[in-house]
Parts: C-alpha cells; sequence; structure tokens
C-alpha cells in the first residue's frame, strides 16, 4: 500500500506521533470545510458506494448538501444492526469495529459500486466502509474506537482513531468519524484537499491497509 493513497491531515498534540503528521503535510495539499470537500468529490472522475455503521453518519449528509451528488455516490447505506451488517458483506467478520472488518465493507460496498454502475460507465469505482463504537447512554465494554476503509477494486486503505472516552462526548466522536470518512473519499478520488482532524494527547490515530 502506498502512503500517500489514504493518509489524511491530523493535528497531534501527542508528541510521538509528530513524524507521522509531518508526512502528512508534506504529502498533502490544503485543509478545506467539509462543504469545499464534497464539492471537490462533485465535480471530479470516480463513483462508488458508502456504508456506514456505527458513527459518520453525518457525511452521508454533507454529500447530499451539495448539487452533484449523483455524479459520485451510487447508493450509501446504514446497517445499524450486527445482522443487518453481517447480510451486507455476506459474511461475519472475525473481529467486529475492527480494521478487517473495515476492509470486508469497503471491498464489499466496491463489489457493489460495479454491481450498480452502468455498463458503458468509464471511470473509477470505488468504496468506502466505516465500522465505529463511540460514545452511547449505556455501558459498553472496550474502547471508544472508529476504523475507516476505502477500496479501488485493486488497493485498499484505511484510519483508525481510538478516542479517549473520558474527554469526549457522543457528537465529539461523530464529527471526527464524519470527517475520516469524508477523507477517505477523497483519498480514493486521488484529491489532495483533507478535513483538518484534531485528536487529544490520550488519543490515538494510525493508518492501515
Amino acid at each position: 500500500m502506498k502512503v500517500a493513497l489514504c493518509e489524511t491531515y491530523v493535528r497531534l498534540s501527542l508528541e510521538g506521533q509528530s513524524t507521522l503528521m509531518q508526512r502528512l503535510h508534506a504529502l498533502w495539499g490544503g485543509l478545506v470545510t467539509m462543504e469545499e470537500l464534497a464539492r471537490k468529490f462533485h465535480t471530479v472522475p470516480g463513483t462508488g458506494c458508502v456504508v456506514i455503521t456505527g458513527a459518520g453518519i453525518s457525511a452521508i449528509s454533507a454529500l447530499f448538501a451539495e448539487p452533484g451528488a449523483s455524479r459520485t455516490i451510487l447508493e450509501v447505506q446504514v446497517p445499524y444492526t450486527q445482522k443487518a451488517l453481517d447480510e451486507f458483506v455476506g459474511t461475519q467478520a472475525d473481529q467486529h469495529v475492527s480494521e478487517s472488518e473495515a476492509i470486508l465493507i469497503a471491498e464489499s460496498a466496491q463489489k457493489r459500486a460495479r454491481y450498480l454502475a452502468p455498463d458503458n460507465l468509464n471511470q473509477s469505482l470505488f468504496g468506502v466502509g466505516c465500522t465505529a463504537a463511540i460514545a452511547t447512554d449505556r455501558i459498553r465494554k472496550g474502547e471508544d474506537r472508529a476504523h475507516i476503509a476505502w477500496s479501488d477494486g485493486r488497493q485498499t486503505g484505511g484510519i483508525s482513531v481510538w478516542f479517549d472516552k473520558e474527554a469526549r462526548t457522543r457528537a465529539d466522536e461523530e464529527k471526527i468519524v464524519a470527517a475520516i470518512v469524508m477523507n477517505s473519499i477523497a483519498a480514493v478520488l486521488k484529491i489532495d484537499d483533507r478535513l483538518e482532524i484534531s485528536i487529544l494527547e490520550t488519543e490515538r490515530i494510525d493508518e492501515f491497509g
């Protein structure tokens, strides 16, 4: 996997990740707003499917708030229950809310895009998948986290983030996950601009693929 295909802009106060931040700023273009990024999606070749479960739903609103979404998005799905997600991907992931599950979702979304795309469509087809467990009103074991992956049918990549559940609200975590979903679409469409991601020194963000 080429690093430049999947990295996302982040602002890190954790010094141990400063090298990653330097690489990101060297590789990518400017920081933009969610609205600006959505508009740019709709002006470049490439169309696909986005599948989100657990968090990141506000990215869907951003995608469709700007004119031209039909040029970028073939379908959006939110399989919110585990049974619905298993049905979409056609199997059960070895581990839920994991990097492997995010990749499975993204690859399944890309296959879905191939199925839905017109036969005469001469542009790239992508899939983006997000699986997350964020702040909730019930007791839940495990960390608040999200894994977001993309696939273009040849390569995959993604970003994982682990939140400090004592310092974040659900709205905080949702905003960050949605931004990473948007940045993942930008990555697979080979757009340089990114949304800025701010994490705390008690949190972690990694790339995978």
